[in-house]
């Protein structure tokens, strides 16, 4: 993979993940990656698991959020923590954006991922 510094948001390919969810990779390298993740209301971020390290930012909008059992309602400017292997997921109650940050990359979104139009 080559190290690319800029990425621009309008170049950026968007992914339908479901009906309800889509998701922008902003930038990635190998110990990172940062993702927009777009829900309209009653989207579902089933519950999963993976490797990763993750923090999620609430951009905009409403989340029932469940992480090892445990429901919180988060909205716009509050964020949670996921550490590695932890069953987490969520609903979203009012349409809106999240901002999710993963240690190591997601090779599983990269594989998936329309390639980029611009270089640098």
């Amino acid at each position: 993979m080559n190290l690319k510094n800029f990425w621009f948001y309008q170049d950026v390919q968007e992914e339908k993940v479901s009906d309800l969810i889509k998701r922008k990779i902003l930038a990635h390298h190998f110990n990172m990656m940062i993702v927009e993740v777009s829900f309209e209301s009653g989207g579902i971020g089933v519950l999963h698991q993976h490797v990763h390290e993750q923090s999620t930012y609430v951009l905009s909008g409403k989340f029932e959020f469940e992480i090892n059992g445990v429901k919180k309602i988060i909205k716009t400017g509050d964020s949670v923590y996921l550490e590695p292997h932890v069953l987490h997921g969520c609903v979203c109650l009012e349409k809106g954006k999240l901002l999710d940050v993963f240690t190591p990359h997601r090779e599983d979104f990269i594989k998936k991922q329309p390639v980029n139009k611009s270089s640098g």
